[in-house]
């Protein structure tokens, strides 16, 4: 099934790449050694034993083998040394050497996506500036997986442009964190402040709190226009802990500071709450799919407490028989709310497709394909999961919606889609 003459698949892919790692804080186990201290301990007495002549040896040896791939290496070093010895706030201080050693051996380099990138959306970038007739610059999270299966939030820039030609910007390999500060409270609030001199796509988000430990999961980025005209950026996201699952807000208006609060109310009990870009009727809107296999709307009056949905769409057509949802936040159109939806099928295959929604009544569906207009094929079955295409929002371009997707769970392409045709089909049904 290759879909509708319609959607035209580009050439753009991203693949995960292992050389792309950050510097992280490494704990061994703490677990007692025979002396009864925890590891940690352990190692920090053996490095601070060391003579001086073999710490200059290692950490000479470190810079060079390390220093290139990452920013500002030894300041890492001296941060994570000085956790490792804040319980020795009496012992005379270190030499600027021996603290970069020890910090050194509690450092771990993580690769980030090593295990995938997948599951992106998509918004025009904050900075609209130098470019030609026609053309957008857009911002894209991407979900990046590594060891352990752990996945973070990655953004990456690009341009489409007069002719619907998307490229991508370059990436570099190495990364910057930000610096979080967690809320007192709930202990799942938190602000992430990236350095001002960092790149967009150089930024990791990595899990900050327990709720989230084991995952930032399928970001759903939409550009927000507030009723007073201003705008801002939210994305919702999975936040898993290794056991279950809860809904979190990320808001930002630069990408450079993000916020993240927990998402409650009974419209936001399960995976996939999604954004309209706009207030209707005075309310904030969102997509979900509370019940985890129906597509419904619900509603809030400030984006963190979600009313009951309101079921929009149900399993029907044999490609979404085990269940429904969403692929990312509405995109209003001149005849209605256009919802990329996925469907998962026989085979656990998923596909994509869409409803079409009221402007002024989102819960009054207009028309809904009958028909996936997209699905996995040929190298795109393949992967960690095989079968799959999805995705977390797409972009208006014109008549276009450019919709950036996840193949089987491991990469991220791009698909463009012709809204008119789209309308049409939709408006046929």
């Amino acid at each position: 099934m290759t879909g509708p003459s319609w959607v035209r698949r580009t050439e753009v892919e991203l693949r995960p790449d292992p050389d792309r790692v950050v510097a992280r804080l490494f704990l061994p186990g703490q677990e007692m050694v025979a002396t009864g201290r925890p590891r940690s301990a352990a190692v920090l007495g053996r490095v601070l034993a060391l003579d001086d002549a073999e710490v200059e040896r290692e950490l000479a040896d470190l810079v060079t083998r390390f220093e290139g791939r990452h920013h500002d290496l030894e300041a890492t070093w001296e941060a994570h040394g000085a956790q490792v010895r804040h319980g020795s706030a009496g012992d005379p201080p270190l030499p600027a050497t021996r603290r970069r050693l020890v910090g050194a051996y509690f450092t771990q380099e993580y690769a980030v996506q090593s295990a995938a990138l997948f599951n992106p959306s998509m918004v025009p970038h904050p900075d609209q500036s130098g470019l030609a007739a026609g053309s957008t610059r857009f911002v894209m999270t991407v979900r990046a997986t590594g060891e352990g299966h752990v996945s973070s939030l990655e953004l990456r820039t690009g341009t489409v442009d007069a002719h619907d030609v998307v490229a991508l910007d370059p990436s570099p390999v190495r990364t910057r964190l930000p610096v979080v500060a967690v809320e007192q409270g709930d202990g799942r609030s938190y602000e992430a402040t990236f350095p001002a001199d960092s790149a967009m796509s150089e930024r990791v988000l990595m899990p900050q709190v327990a709720a989230e430990s084991h995952g930032i999961e399928d970001v759903r980025l939409v550009r927000l226009t507030h009723p007073d005209g201003s705008a801002s950026y939210a994305g919702t996201y999975t936040a898993y802990d290794g056991r279950g699952i809860s809904a979190q807000l990320l808001r930002t208006e630069d990408f450079a500071r993000m916020t993240s609060h927990p998402l409650g109310g009974p419209g936001a009990r399960d995976k996939g709450v999604a954004l309209f870009p706009r207030q209707v009727g005075g309310r904030w809107v969102a997509m979900s799919r509370a019940d985890r296999e129906s597509n419904a709307v619900t509603t809030s009056a400030d984006l963190l407490h979600w009313d009951e949905p309101v079921v929009v769409q149900r399993p029907e057509q044999g490609w979404e028989t085990i269940q429904l949802g969403n692929c990312g936040p509405p995109i209003e159109t001149e005849r209605g709310w256009v919802v990329l939806t996925h469907g998962v099928g026989p085979m656990r295959t998923y596909s994509i497709g869409a409803l079409l929604l009221d402007l002024d009544d989102p819960a009054r569906v207009l028309g809904s394909l009958t028909s996936p207009l997209l699905t996995a094929v040929g190298e795109e079955r393949s992967g960690y999961v095989p079968n799959v295409v999805y995705s977390c929002g797409a972009m208006r371009h014109g008549r276009t919606l450019v919709l950036p997707y996840g193949s089987s769970d491991i990469a991220t392409r791009v698909a463009l889609v012709d809204l008119d045709g789209l309308l049409d089909e939709l408006s046929a049904t």
